[in-house]
């Protein structure tokens, strides 16, 4: 992600997140902070249509956001958004990959267990519409340098 690309993804995060969307600096300062952050845009026929961002402050990194349009979900691009915050965190010597994820959204929940993610903590009442936020955990230990699903999980 460039700064060239924030009005067009901070579009997509009014739509996708339209209770709890980012303001537009926020992602302007996220990227001006580049010794502990990654924000990285997919695109389809050069339009943005997903996009992540991490923070990471050794030895943990938080997935600040991952989004895909739903036209194009279960296309592969939310795991491949996932794949390089995960290998980003492996890069800088992360030794655990945390995230919150809506408790209403089994989509994404299925998404992260597929990547070893596991559930350690509710965050009651997270969100502005009153949703719990589930907290998961990736340690990167125990899964070796593969950052794919396991076979076992594949839907």
């Amino acid at each position: 992600m460039t700064a060239a690309d924030i009005p067009a993804v901070h579009e997509l995060e009014r739509r996708l997140f339209p209770v709890d969307a980012w303001p537009l600096q926020m992602f302007v300062d996220e990227l001006a902070q580049a010794e502990t952050r990654h924000y990285l845009v997919a695109e389809r026929a050069g339009k943005i249509v997903g996009y992540a961002g991490l923070m990471c402050m050794e030895p943990i990194s938080d997935v600040q956001t991952i989004a895909v349009i739903p036209e194009h979900e279960g296309q592969g691009i939310g795991s491949a958004l996932l794949t390089e915050l995960i290998r980003e965190s492996r890069r800088r010597r992360a030794e655990d990959v945390l995230l919150e994820v809506r408790a209403d959204n089994p989509r994404a929940q299925q998404l992260y267990r597929r990547y070893g993610f596991q559930q350690i903590h509710i965050r009651p009442r997270y969100y502005r519409d009153g949703v719990d936020a589930l907290i998961m955990r990736l340690r990167l230990g125990t899964r070796g340098p593969d950052t794919t699903p396991r076979e076992a999980d594949r839907p």
